[in-house]
Order: C-alpha cells, then structure tokens, then sequence
C-alpha cells in the first residue's frame, strides 16, 4: 500500500509535458502525436539526474544499484515529498557493472561492423536498491525526456530511450517491466532471474541475458539429489526473486524426493529479531543442508548474525546471487558452499578501461568522487566543515584491492556487456542495410521502441566467443559453473570451478563434474543429510507418522516376502518355489525335501528293511534245512516258504518309499506294498484256517481236510491276492499316483512326495488289507485255546494284534505327519507289522528247532499240554 501511494505521488512530480491528460489516460500509445510535439513542455516536480550520461543519436538507458539504502522520506500528503536521495556506501561491484555498459557502448561506438557511423548514447540511474526510486526512473525513461540535454520550450527527441538495460534486481525489473510494458520500450534484465518474468503476457518487452532461476531451480534440485541429499532447511529471501526461486527449487525438490525441513524467508529491513529467529532455525535444525535462495545483501546480513554465535557446521547451497559474489567470501565458516553461478568470463580490454581513472575524469563525476573517496579515505577538495585528508594525488587505482577492479570473475559483467551489445544488433538491424557487403546505416532514420523491440526477439550473434541469442520467453540458453568455496593453504577462501551446467543437454546429461570438491570444515567426503538413514535391502520404509515422506522407519519384509533395493517402500513376495534368505533381500531356491537314503533316518529304515528281508530269507532257509521235521511240517511248509517270501517282499516294498520320488517310484510303492501285504494276509489266513480244520478233523467222523487241502488252500491265497491285484489295477487306470511338491506343509520349503491321485483307490488298498487282517485274527482266536503242545493259533493271534495295533495307530499318525514324516510313519508300519508277523510265527519255531531239537518231534507236539 505504501508503494502504490508513493507512486501516485512520484506520476505527479515526474517532468510530463502539460500537453493532454490523453496521455495519462491511454498508456498504451506508443508517443505523444506530431501535434504535441511542437506544443510547449514543462517539466514538473523533481527528476532525477542519470550519475552517467551521453547524447547520441540513439539512446540506452541504464539501471544499477550504486547505493544500497536510501533515505527514509515520510509522507503527510499535504505538500510535495522531497526528492528520494541515496545514502550509504557507493557498491564497487555495481559500479563496475554500470561502467562495463559505458565500455560496451564505446566499443560498439568505435566498431565498423556495428552501427557504423551512428553514435550509441546511454543515460545510466542509480536505483538505491529501491522500488520507488525504479517507479521514478521507469517514468522518466519513458516520457522520451532527457533531463541533461533538455533545452527549451519545444520537447527535445534526443533524450528518447530505445532501450533499457536494467539490473537491480527481480523485483525492481518487474515494477519496472510494468511501466515500459505499455510504452513497448525493451527491457534487458542482466539481473532478475526470476521465473515469472517469463510470463509474456504480462511482461512482453522483457529479456535478459542471465538465465531464469526455473532452470538454477531445477540443477539445484538435481544438484541436491546427486548427493543423496533428501532432508535440507531452505531459506530466501522475502522479494520477488527469493520467494519466486525458493518455489521454483521446492516443487522441482519434491520431483526428486526430496524433502524440507524448514523454510524461512526474511528482508534485509526485517528487525534484528526476525533475522536472529531465522538464524535460530538453522541452528535447531537436524538438517545438515541449507540452500539459500537469496540475494547478496540479505544473505551477508543473515551470515553476520549466525557469525556472532557459535553453532552446528552446515553445508551451504547457494544460488548464484550471493555464491559467485567476492565479497561473501569473508565469512570462512561457509567453506564448503556450493552452488551455481554464471559462467565466467573475458571481457578484452575492459580492466585498462576501468583502471583509466585519472583526478580529473573522477573530479567530473560525482558518482566516482564519491567512489574515488570512500576507497582512498581522502577529499578531491578541502572541506571547511571536516578536517579529512585532502587528495595529493598519489592516489593510484592500480593498487586497489576492490571488487570494482577485480575482473577475474567476470560473470554479471558479462552479462551487461551481452545487454548491451544485444540492443545495439537489434538497433542495427534496425536502421541498418547490407548493400554489395557493406553496411549502411542511416542515422536520421526515426524509429520506435517497438521496432527495436521486434528486432530483440531475433538477435543471434557471437561476441568473444559467448552467444547470444533469447527464446520465445525473452530467455538465454541456461549454463551455469558449478563453483565451490575452498580454502587455501594460507586459510583463506577462494572460489573454484568445479563443474558445468547445460540445461540443453540431454536429461541425465546436464552434470560435468571435473574436479574434487571440499565440503564443510575441509572434509573430503560428501556430508550425510538424511531424516533417516537409507533402509538397507531386506527391510522397507514406514513413514512416520505426522512427518515428511524422507522420515521413515525401516521394517523387516514379512515372512515370504523380500525387498532387494535400498528404501524400498514394499516387500514382494517370492515365487512359489523360491524363498527368501536369511537377509531377506534375495530369493533363493527352496530346498526340495524327501526321504533321502543318505539321512540318517532313511539309512536307518533301509537298514530295517535290508535287514528284515535278510532275516526272512535266513529263516526260510533254516526251514528249508529241515524241512522234513515235524515242526516245519506241522502246519502246511508251503504256506510257511510263501508266507517268508511274501515277509520278504513286505520288508523290501519299504525301500521304494525311500528317495525321490518319480512317476514309476509313486505307482510302485503303493501297488508293492498292498499286493504283498494280501499275499501274506492270505498266507497267514490260510495258516488259520488249516489250524482249524485240522483240529476239527480229528474228531470222529469229520471229513473236513478233503474240503480245505493243499489245492484249497493255494487257491485261497490266489482268490486273495488277485482280489487286490484287481484294486490296484482299477486305482492305477483311473487315478495314479503322482509325484508332486508339496508348497503348503512348510513355506520355507519344498517336501516332494508322491499324491495318492485316488484317495478312494489308497484307502480301499489299505481297508482290504485290514478286512483280511481282521478276519485272520478273528479266526486266530477261535483257534487259540485248541489242546496242543504247539498251537500255532496262539501265534497267529499275537502277531495280528501286532499287526492290528500297528495299523491302527497308523491312520492318525500318518494323516498328521507333515512332510518326509510321512513317508517314514508308512515305512515304520511296514517294518513293525513284518517284523511282529516273523517274529511272531517263526521265531518260537527256529528257537525249538536250533536250540531245543528235543522238542522237534511229533510225539511232543501232538501231545497235550499239561502245564
């Protein structure tokens, strides 16, 4: 509100002619008529005086910052304000800037090829570093007026500005870009940077050699990523340029995954509490990096207060308002900075012209007087009022250290130098024709502003090597230097180029890197700015509740699941068949689990099987050997050899439950194992029965052994058997087993076993088995209490409840055996029920007949039992 009173108040102090209020009215004619040009002028209210100046036949206004501050004017509205004086400290710097312009001026002036013949003037303003003082000047540019060579009653056209080379700052080009919009008077900013003066719509005579901090935005952003940096603090300044760029960088940051700690803006006026608020913040923060989008005045005043008080190292990130400045070098504890700056430049000849500062050229020149004696402490002329030194004139500009004489980082200069020349091509092409390869140029030709302004948009020349040229945005082809503070050996600061930006380059292209950098106190290695550390492979990211996406915690994967990335933000499981390692961060394979021979617990059931197979075969051999005793001949030797040889085969099935199952294996051990086991079912059946008959045929009369003979019997035991054969065909056409993996008992593994195909088929193999062994031992104990000193019944019997029990605890334990567990608990009810079947039936027999043959005869056995 402040500065649009203070503008109204400056249109009416300005020097406009009193011809028409249509010119007030309707600013967006271009120049006052014909009309109104030989009417009278009067200049009104205060102008201002350009600090350089002179006439030419076409003219290049000029804005610098000289002065940093200027006086406080307070308004009461009730008379007209006084004029807006500077005050402070002349800036070398800017003034080198506004001098390298006059040099660019006289080069295209003394030049040939360049508007030959035709005299370039310039009218150069000190802006204070403010606002108002720019609205001032942007008026009196643009009535066409020149307050130095203005001479009379009728309106002079030698003061009438073709152009303007601006340069104070984003804001002040923006106020200013306003008022010469309209007018069609081009602007060439070598100093705002800001992205918004881009917008054509609202600055359509806008251009500037230095490129928009969209793109400083955006290599800072990728800057900050190419370190691995996601948890920095942000600070800018309060002004177009600061808020603007610091927008700019956050949402190019947030692409990048970068996150922000604080964000804290602040003006050079701002009170000293606001400043050291903003200085706490950065001491407070866990953030290491700090990028600073700010310009040089208020970041100096931001390092003096952080200087006064001792707090954590940070790693600075600068824009190249204040990194690529000399001065700011003072303050060593930003060692390590870097950031981007325009690249640098050489500019021939134009150190001899600054150092060409003779008494007598500075004495012209209140501007420089005032220069010439603040540098050398010293008055040109003897003052009443003050006993200060007088100059001697031994005063040599040669020696001084300054930024005004420091020309070996030419970087902004340059760009006023491109500004310069810039205006000078579009003027040139202009007024200016090629004819038979020379060059004519007519210096009475009258053009507009606006032609000049056409003429800008295409300008592509080359000068000492830099181009020139602007997009349809009014903007340069963005470069920058990456530029590194460093210190020396002696201890001092220097700035060093590191590297190169090129926003023309291919993504991922941009960066050139060529030398080593320094970091924050000196260090060699990259510092570390992360809310939390990088979850390794293995684990994924849980953001924090109430807090940016960079603050996680770092979870281990689910069982099954893995994550082989660092900050991963999700497990995924693995395929079926793989399962994660102990690290969680890869698959591996699943280890494939059966019953294996070389485990101990299959080396020890084959061992059970091998050996009860042995002990069968040397138990039908003792038999065979006396076959013709009375003991082996008391209950049909035949059914006894084929019963061993059915034992035999019981024990060896079990080996085809052993090792890795295959198509042939599954179909083999389920079929093995229920033929064998009926046949010697059916073996042990018919032992029963013979027993019983055999006892009924001894009572008077009973002619039941011709029913029930050696034919009979061989026939049972066929009828048996075959009745199986037929369930294990029937099983085997319809539904087979099949090998398959199992991925559901355990995940972590893979247990390959055989599938019964047929669960109907498995279950009625087993069923038959148990309905023969349940008639058998039902038969058994009618039999057992039949008067005989050798019942085999009683034999029969024990060996069936063996059998019986071990099947029966079979069937849960089987069911609930996960895994190779499976198979074993089949093997072991095989070997329990073979082993209590020959054991039972045989071993009291080849106990009688090796160790009591006494006992080996027919009297003994046929005789009762008196015990």
């Amino acid at each position: 509100m402040e500065i649009t009173a203070l503008s109204i108040s400056l249109i009416l102090s300005l020097g406009l002619c009193e011809l028409n209020s249509a010119l007030a009215l309707n600013v967006s004619s271009a120049r006052v008529s014909s009309e109104a040009e030989s009417a009278k002028c009067k200049l009104q209210g205060t102008t201002r005086l350009p600090v350089f100046s002179v006439d030419g036949d076409y003219v290049i206004g000029g804005v610098f910052s000289q002065h940093v501050n200027m006086h406080t004017v307070k308004h009461n509205y009730t008379y007209m304000p006084e004029p807006l004086r500077c005050k402070g400290r002349i800036k070398p710097r800017e003034l080198r800037f506004s001098r390298a312009m006059i040099f660019a001026i006289e080069e295209i002036n003394n030049s040939t090829e360049l508007l030959p013949g035709i005299r370039l003037g310039y009218q150069i303003y000190d802006s204070c570093a403010s606002v108002p003082v720019v609205v001032h000047v942007a008026f009196q540019l643009s009535n066409g007026l020149d307050p130095v060579f203005y001479t009379g009653d009728n309106c002079s056209q030698s003061g009438k500005v073709m152009a303007v080379v601006d340069g104070p700052g984003s804001t002040s080009s923006i106020s200013m870009s306003r008022i010469l919009g309209p007018f069609n008077i081009p602007q060439v900013s070598h100093f705002a940077t800001c992205a918004c003066l881009s917008d054509k719509q609202q600055y359509p005579s806008f251009f500037r050699t230095i490129p928009s901090d969209q793109f400083q935005a955006d290599a800072l952003a990728k800057l900050v990523k190419h370190f691995g940096w996601t948890w920095i603090g942000a600070v800018r300044s309060d002004s177009d340029y600061g808020n603007n760029g610091i927008a700019s960088f956050l949402a190019a940051a947030r692409r990048e995954g970068i996150c922000v700690e604080y964000s804290e803006a602040f003006h050079r006026t701002n009170p000293r509490s606001r400043i050291q608020r903003v200085a706490d913040v950065i001491r407070r923060s866990t953030s290491m990096v700090v990028v600073a989008f700010t310009s040089n005045a208020e970041m100096k005043i931001l390092l003096e207060v952080l200087s006064q008080e001792p707090f954590p190292p940070r790693q600075w990130i600068g824009s190249e308002a204040w990194v690529t400045d000399p001065d700011m070098l003072s303050f060593s504890f930003c060692a390590g900075a870097i950031g981007f700056g325009i690249e640098r430049s050489v500019i021939p000849g134009l150190r001899d012209f600054l150092l060409d500062l003779s008494p007598s050229k500075v004495a012209a020149s209140p501007l420089l007087t005032e220069f010439w004696e603040d540098v050398f402490n010293c008055r040109l002329k003897k003052s009443a009022v003050t006993n200060e030194r007088v100059c001697d004139g031994s005063e040599d500009i040669k020696t001084l250290q300054n930024p005004y004489t420091d020309t070996s980082q030419l970087r902004i200069t340059n760009m006023v130098y491109k500004a310069a020349y810039a205006i000078a091509h579009a003027i040139h092409n202009a007024v200016c024709q090629e004819r038979k390869s020379t060059t004519h140029c007519h210096k009475f030709t009258r053009i507009e502003s606006e032609e000049v302004l056409m003429q800008l948009k295409k300008v592509n020349f080359s000068r000492n090597g830099y181009d020139v040229l602007f997009d349809g945005n009014g903007d340069p082809v963005a470069t920058y230097e990456l530029v590194n503070w460093q210190k020396t050996k002696s201890g001092n600061v220097e700035m060093v180029t590191v590297g190169h930006y090129d926003a023309s380059l291919p993504v991922g292209q941009e960066f050139r890197i060529n030398r080593n950098l320094t970091w924050v106190e000196g260090s060699t290695r990259v510092p570390v700015s992360v809310c939390s550390d990088s979850c390794p492979p293995g684990t994924r990211k849980v953001l924090q509740k109430g807090k940016p996406i960079c603050c996680y915690d770092c979870l281990p994967c689910p069982e099954g699941e893995i994550s082989n990335a660092t900050d991963s933000s999700d497990c995924f499981p693995c395929l079926k068949e793989f399962w994660p390692n102990a690290e969680r961060d890869t698959c591996l394979p699943k280890p494939v689990e059966f019953l294996s021979f070389n485990e101990v617990l299959g080396i020890i059931l084959a061992a059970f099987s091998v050996g009860g197979a042995c002990l069968a075969m040397i138990t039908a051999a003792v038999f065979y050997c006396h076959r013709t005793s009375p003991i082996v001949r008391a209950n049909n030797s035949e059914l006894s050899f084929l019963l061993l040889f059915s034992l035999t085969l019981c024990f060896l099935c079990s080996l085809t439950f052993i090792g890795a199952p295959s198509e042939w294996s599954c179909m083999l051990r389920h079929t093995a194992f229920g033929i064998t086991f009926v046949l010697c079912m059916s073996c042990v059946l018919g032992k029963t029965i013979v027993v019983l008959m055999a006892f009924r045929a001894t009572l008077p009369g009973s002619n039941v052994m011709k029913w029930f003979g050696p034919t009979q019997q061989r026939m049972t035991v066929v009828s048996f058997t075959f009745i199986q054969v037929i369930i294990c065909t029937i099983w085997l056409v319809l539904n087979p087993p099949f090998p398959m993996k199992n991925l559901t008992t355990y995940k972590e593994r893979i247990i390959l076993e055989c599938a019964l195909g047929s669960a109907v088929g498995f279950w009625a193999v087993l069923g038959y088995i148990g309905l023969l062994a349940v008639f058998c031992f039902v038969l058994a104990v009618l039999a057992r209490k039949l008067p005989d000193n050798f019942n085999e019944a009683k034999l029969i019997t024990f060996s069936m409840l063996i059998f019986c029990a071990v099947w029966i605890t079979f069937i849960p334990a089987y069911v609930s055996s996960p895994g190779k567990f499976t198979v074993a608990v089949e093997i072991f009810a095989i070997l329990a029920s073979s082993f209590g079947l020959i054991l039972c039936i045989f071993a009291p027999k080849c106990f009688i007949i090796l160790f009591k043959p006494e006992k080996n005869t027919k009297k003994h056995l046929m005789s009762k039992d008196q015990s």
